[in-house]
């Protein structure tokens, strides 16, 4: 399960990776003053690199995640960052599309991901 969640997280960052090109990204964030575009840029590259890190952490140590006192609350702490992202879907993105259905969806999964090796 852990390595799943490993797994997850580096679909996260190959989508974040995306967001260039999938955004159009080169026309609208010309749009923005230099600080909103930067700023929107660096968080999306710092959110790779989270994800590929919880993803490493996952494939190296998931024995850790699961039987000592800071691997649970680290894993716990990610469930609860994907359940909060799930939250601030209805909050910021109120968009009745199917693409953000399906991400909804996925957010939630990896809430649940994250907490089901802390409950077994």
């Amino acid at each position: 399960m852990i390595l799943l969640c490993g797994c997850y997280c580096l679909g996260m960052a190959i989508f974040h990776a995306s967001f260039t090109k999938l955004f159009d990204w080169k026309n609208e964030l010309a749009k923005m003053n230099v600080a909103n575009k930067a700023i929107i840029q660096i968080a999306n590259l710092r959110l790779i690199y989270l994800f590929v890190f919880v993803a490493l952490i996952c494939f190296f140590f998931p024995k850790e995640l699961t039987t000592t006192p800071l691997g649970r609350f680290f894993m716990i702490g990610m469930s609860i960052f994907w359940f909060t992202r799930t939250i601030e879907q209805f909050i910021f993105l109120k968009v009745n599309h199917p693409m953000v259905h399906l991400l909804t969806y996925l957010f939630l999964v990896g809430a649940i991901l994250f907490l089901v090796p802390i409950i077994l």
